[in-house]
C-alpha cells in the first residue's frame, strides 16, 4: 500500500513552529515532503536544516526536502562563485549571521542542500518550490519564471500541483480550482502559520494543519 503525503510549506527558519508542526506526521504511515525554503529571515536557520538533515538520516525513504529559491541563494553565496550579495538583501543575512559562529556546520549543510531534489511526483500530485508554469526550461534553476522562482499562474498538469515560495495574503492555504493547484506558504516568517497538509497518494486532500508561527522563531512574529 503506498504511504500518504504530509507536505509542509516555507518554513524559513521557523524551527520551533515546525517542531510543533512534526508533532503531527506518522512517519510509518506518511511519506513527509517539504517545499524548500528551510532558511532565510527567520531566527533558526542552522537549527532547521539540522534538524531536516537529521529527519532524513533517521527515516531513509520516508522524507524528501525540496530545493528552494532561498537554499539556491545561500548555496551561491557560499560557492566558488560567491559572495551573492542579492541573497544577503532578501533574507541571506539573517542565515549568514547566524553562521557565524558555527560556520564549522557548513561542510555538512551545503553539500546536503545542494543534493536536494526541484521536485517529487507520482501518477496524480507534482510537489515543487514554485511549481510549473508554461515557460521555457521550467527546471532550470537560473530562470526567474522557472520551477523556483516563478510568481503567477501555473499550468494544469493534470494532476494536483502542491507548491509554496508566493506567501498566501491571508495565513492560509489557496487552492485555484483552475490550475489544480494547491499553495502553503502561509506566511508562517511573517508571523502567520506554518501549514501541512496530508494528501492521499491519488490527490485527495485528508486534513489540513496550521500552526501559528512562535513568537521566538521570528522578529516579525
Amino acid at each position: 500500500m503506498r504511504m500518504n503525503l504530509f507536505v509542509i510549506g516555507d518554513v524559513h527558519g521557523c524551527y520551533h513552529t515546525l517542531l510543533e508542526l512534526l508533532q503531527h506526521w506518522q512517519p510509518e504511515h506518511e511519506l513527509l515532503i517539504q517545499v524548500g525554503d528551510l532558511m532565510d529571515r527567520g531566527n533558526f536557520a542552522p537549527e532547521t536544516i539540522a534538524l531536516a538533515i537529521s529527519l532524513d538520516e533517521q527515516h531513509p525513504g520516508q522524507t524528501m526536502f525540496l530545493k528552494g529559491n532561498h537554499e539556491i541563494g545561500m548555496l551561491r553565496h557560499y560557492g566558488p562563485q560567491g559572495p551573492y550579495p542579492n541573497w544577503l538583501q532578501w533574507g541571506g543575512r539573517h542565515t549568514f549571521l547566524q553562521y557565524g559562529h558555527r560556520r564549522e556546520l557548513l561542510a555538512t549543510h551545503l553539500p546536503w542542500l545542494a543534493q536536494r531534489p526541484l521536485f517529487w511526483e507520482n501518477e496524480h500530485v507534482f510537489v515543487s518550490h514554485a511549481g510549473v508554469a508554461d515557460t521555457p526550461d521550467p527546471l532550470d534553476e537560473d530562470n526567474i519564471d522557472g520551477i523556483l522562482w516563478r510568481r503567477g499562474e501555473l499550468r494544469n498538469l493534470g494532476k494536483l500541483q502542491v507548491i509554496g515560495h508566493t506567501p498566501t495574503a491571508d495565513g492560509r492555504p489557496d487552492f485555484d480550482p483552475v490550475a489544480y493547484v494547491l499553495n502553503l506558504d502561509t506566511g508562517a516568517v511573517y508571523g502567520r502559520a506554518l501549514t501541512g497538509v496530508k494528501i492521499t497518494p491519488t490527490g485527495d486532500v485528508l486534513q489540513v494543519i496550521s500552526i501559528p508561527t512562535h513568537s521566538v522563531d521570528s522578529d516579525q512574529a
